[in-house]
């Protein structure tokens, strides 16, 4: 059997038992919701919430340009980090769309912070399955209404990260950095208080991190696809040459980029997709021609090395702000048997946790991308005043 037939046989041994695990956890309590239809024309996959290959595509186009927005930066001087590191300049990359609304003492009353995944960064929310759901006339988070912000955070997209030119000697940056700088961004935009932050992956994550350490600085949260607790094929290439290549260490890439497909993969909705070994073949072409293209180790080591001290388990109960959190039932990276999310979540007051079942909607750990699948969750929560 070839490579990448094994590669993506190894993904689809995960839907072995799926239905005895659905079963199982459809047994438990009644944060489960029912499963929601979507009609969705291609797949998209990936780990990094956001990536997709093909492009996603829905019926009625794509809302890219619709939803473009004003990009800009911000260069914060001697950025200082929380191991004592400082950057003489840290670039701050983002995106807003709307336009801010003030109340009478000129403070912002209608912005939305987005928050994107560990590899990812705010542009890619403006895809057709999250922006055509939740920007346009009418809808939850329509921007002739509310001021999106979408930032870049440090290590991601357009913001300051290793490949800019440190590599290795970049500073070791955690999640309380790249809230810090988050925060910081926002009061350079003017924004005091922030009606919503919807996080996903890395994202989720960093809403937990704001809550407790920022806890009347939102109105809401809205984590999608995360633990609220604790959770090295790169430094072994010798091609790495401890962060100084010339080229990038490929094989090593290769690895860490399969190990991702497995862990963001949904086995039912592969299986559906890619049913002979020349479909995954392909699949599988395109995915790493498409993920390898412009992807740079030392960028990769450290957004996945910001979350090593990630534990906002000590602090839930400081948490302030209306919670609406929500996972699904066919993440790898955060299985719902564990417990732990339902468990932990019930000492953040008020806080409601959602569980949505595998079904045909669903994308694994990338279904917080998939807003049609959980918007009416973020109705709810916008509702409460």
């Amino acid at each position: 059997m070839r490579r990448r037939t094994v590669e993506l046989a190894v993904v689809l041994t995960a839907a072995m038992g799926v239905e005895a695990r659905e079963a199982s956890l459809r047994a438990r309590e009644s944060i489960y919701c029912a499963p929601v239809r979507v009609e969705v024309v291609g797949v998209g996959m990936g780990a990094w919430g956001g990536a997709r290959v093909p492009p996603l595509q829905t019926k009625g186009g794509a809302p890219e340009e619709k939803f473009k927005g004003e990009e800009g930066d911000v260069v914060v001087k001697d950025f200082k980090f929380r191991d004592g590191e400082t950057l003489p300049e840290l670039r701050l990359h983002y995106r807003t769309l709307g336009k801010p609304a003030r109340d009478s003492a000129g403070r912002v009353t209608n912005a939305v912070m987005i928050l994107h995944g560990t590899g990812g960064s705010g542009t890619q929310f403006l895809a057709p399955q999250f922006a055509g759901e939740l920007f346009g006339a009418g809808q939850l988070l329509d921007t002739a209404k509310y001021y999106i912000i979408l930032p870049d955070g440090i290590g991601h997209g357009k913001s300051s990260k290793p490949s800019d030119g440190l590599h290795a000697k970049f500073p070791q940056y955690d999640y309380d950095d790249m809230v810090a700088a988050q925060h910081g961004l926002l009061e350079h935009l003017g924004v005091e208080h922030l009606r919503l932050i919807l996080g996903t992956s890395m994202g989720c994550m960093h809403s937990f991190v704001w809550g407790e350490t920022y806890p009347e600085f939102m109105d809401a949260l809205m984590p999608l696809a995360c633990q609220p607790a604790q959770m090295d094929a790169i430094r072994n290439d010798p091609e790495w040459k401890g962060g100084e290549y010339a080229t990038e260490p490929r094989e090593s890439l290769r690895t860490a980029l399969d190990l991702l497909l497995i862990a963001g993969s949904a086995p039912l909705l592969m299986q559906k997709n890619y049913p002979t070994r020349d479909a995954a073949d392909k699949y599988l072409d395109e995915y790493f021609a498409a993920r390898m293209l412009g992807l740079d180790a030392n960028d990769l080591l450290y957004a996945v090395n910001a979350s090593r001290n990630y534990d906002p388990l000590p602090g839930l109960e400081k948490i302030r702000a209306r919670v609406m959190y929500v996972n699904s039932a066919d993440d790898f990276i955060n299985p719902p048997e564990l417990g732990i999310a339902e468990r932990e979540i019930r000492r953040v007051a008020g806080a409601k946790f959602v569980v949505i079942p595998i079904s045909d909607a669903t994308h694994g750990h990338g279904t917080h991308t998939w807003a049609a699948v959980w918007k009416g969750y973020l109705a709810e929560l916008l509702a409460v005043k």
